[in-house]
């Protein structure tokens, strides 16, 4: 059995999963895996700094029509790179922007929906 990261989901599908996750969640992380198993390194970063500030948020795993989120994320941030992190409807970046606002004292905030 091999994997085909192209054997997903309708791009119509996509579009709506997407946008129903940034709608309807305060904070949204689309990664590569699930919070108990990432992965790529960056989702697992992500997932650690968010987990730093907030009990609850959501995910969704892309692996499953990896293609089709990347086109549907980089209509809302202008990015196709993965992880990427919602809040309150807003695009605030991936892992290397995450770690940014942590060291500079200010994920906390950004991350309080």
């Amino acid at each position: 059995m091999t994997f085909d990261p192209n054997a997903g989901l309708a791009q119509e599908d996509v579009d709506e999963r997407v946008e129903e996750a940034i709608a309807n969640n305060d904070v949204v992380l689309f990664m590569k895996g699930t919070p108990l198993m990432p992965q790529c390194g960056f989702s697992d970063r992500a997932i650690t700094l968010i987990g730093r500030h907030r009990e609850e948020f959501e995910t969704v795993d892309v692996l499953e029509s990896l293609d089709e989120y990347r086109a549907a994320l980089e209509r809302h941030s202008g990015w196709e790179t993965i992880p990427q992190t919602y809040v309150d409807g807003e695009f605030v970046g991936g892992s290397d922007i995450l770690a940014e606002l942590e060291e500079r004292g200010e994920l906390g905030e950004t991350l309080s929906a």
